[in-house]
């Protein structure tokens, strides 16, 4: 199965909530109406669209009502997913990195969003990709995420630092950089702990790190990646605001699509936030986290079965 069709399959759950209900409210209108409008808003907000971006939408359609672009409600689907699809790749397209190596990588994200996963998945991609890359484990209050990482680390065949539990994350940090330096590494992605209950305590910790990379390589970190777990839909948006209160975001890693019907959260991020998606999961093999496509996503949410 291609990662499109993976994509179609991981989002079932939403079209399901989604698409499927607009095209059933299509079908119970002859003219479109007011209630129909209602309903459709209603469809919006029930797939986790978010309150501003429905409202956004639903500016777009009332405006081409009136300007004659919708005509009937067979229209309403058609102009819905051009609609989103500008919207999405509005914000999605970042600029690929472009630096001398190595390129460092900050992961963060709560614990149980799958960031330590994620960190492995990506290692594999740029692997697979022909790039040298090395993992810092510096989530050290989690004996859990290191041990993770090392299994993560030989599946994906890359090489990973790591300091004994309950050591200075910034230091674990420090030794993967200088250790890329010295290693000729493409690509070093840093993990960090995710107590977000913590809040004053995480924002020194980030803090330090960002400063004793910034010390070897002064344009590091050169990404600051979020994850988030789309099952949470909208507070997925509510992590992201905290997070970006703490430290410099350049994007968003977006698991377990395929485990929810709230992807209408991809939709919100891109509209609410100032931060692109860059990566979807949608399954728990190791290929099933790729970057993000706009418009792959808006023909796999409309897409017929």
């Amino acid at each position: 199965m291609g990662f499109f069709d993976k994509l179609k399959a991981g989002l079932e759950k939403t079209r399901k909530s989604f698409t499927e209900k607009i095209e059933q409210l299509v079908i119970g209108y002859a003219t479109i109406e007011d209630e129909l409008l209602d309903d459709l808003e209603a469809v919006l907000l029930s797939a986790d669209v978010g309150v501003p971006t429905t409202t956004k939408l639903m500016t777009e359609i009332r405006n081409g009502i009136r300007n004659k672009q919708i005509n009937s409600p067979d229209d309403l689907k058609p102009f819905l997913q051009d609609k989103i699809n500008t919207m999405l790749l509005c914000k999605h397209h970042a600029e690929p990195i472009e630096n001398d190596p190595p390129t460092v990588i900050l992961i963060v994200g709560v614990n149980g969003v799958g960031k330590t996963t994620t960190i492995g998945k990506l290692a594999n991609y740029y692997h697979e990709s022909g790039k040298k890359v090395l993992i810092a484990a510096a989530d050290t209050f989690r004996a859990a995420a290191i041990d993770q990482l090392e299994i993560w680390g030989q599946r994906a065949g890359t090489e990973i630092i790591k300091h004994a539990e309950g050591s200075d994350p910034a230091a674990v940090a420090f030794d993967a950089v200088q250790a890329a330096k010295a290693r000729k590494i493409d690509i070093v992605m840093i993990d960090t702990a995710g107590r977000l209950h913590t809040k004053a305590n995480l924002m020194e910790e980030l803090k330090k790190i960002n400063r004793v990379i910034a010390k070897e390589i002064p344009a590091a970190p050169h990404e600051t990646l979020l994850v988030l777990d789309a099952t949470t839909g909208q507070n997925a948006i509510s992590q992201a605001k905290l997070f970006g209160d703490v430290v410099a975001l350049t994007g968003v890693v977006l698991t377990k699509l395929d485990g929810t019907a709230k992807g209408g959260v991809v939709i919100a991020i891109n509209n609410e936030l100032s931060l692109p998606v860059k990566w979807i999961g949608v399954g728990e093999g190791v290929n099933d986290l790729r970057p993000f496509a706009a418009a792959e996503f808006a023909a796999a949410l409309f897409s017929d079965k």
